[in-house]
């Protein structure tokens, strides 16, 4: 296990508060990430990918790098912009 997964692990043991808050946070990073990868998979730059659904570039950033509030309907035509099926699944 690295240090920062140590760190994380004490940490969220120790303090309820930042255990919730890492969580939240890690999984609207994931998706992020996620979208990018998909993205750079399809061999397509953030303009490309832009110009596919109508939007601007920083329309794409901001959906890959602060994925907290993003629209199902948007994630659907970010999977058929870069060629990929949105697949949604909850998790225990």
């Amino acid at each position: 296990m690295s240090d920062v997964k140590k760190y994380i692990q004490k940490r969220s043991m120790k303090d309820k508060v930042f255990a919730l808050g890492f969580e939240e946070g890690y999984a609207e990073f994931k998706i992020g990430v996620i979208l990018r990868q998909a993205r750079e998979a399809a061999g397509l730059t953030q303009d490309e990918v832009a110009r596919r659904l109508k939007t601007k570039k920083s329309a794409i950033s901001r959906i890959e790098n602060h994925a907290d509030d993003v629209r199902l309907s948007t994630l659907r035509k970010y999977a058929d912009a870069v060629g990929t099926n949105l697949q949604i699944r909850l998790a225990g």
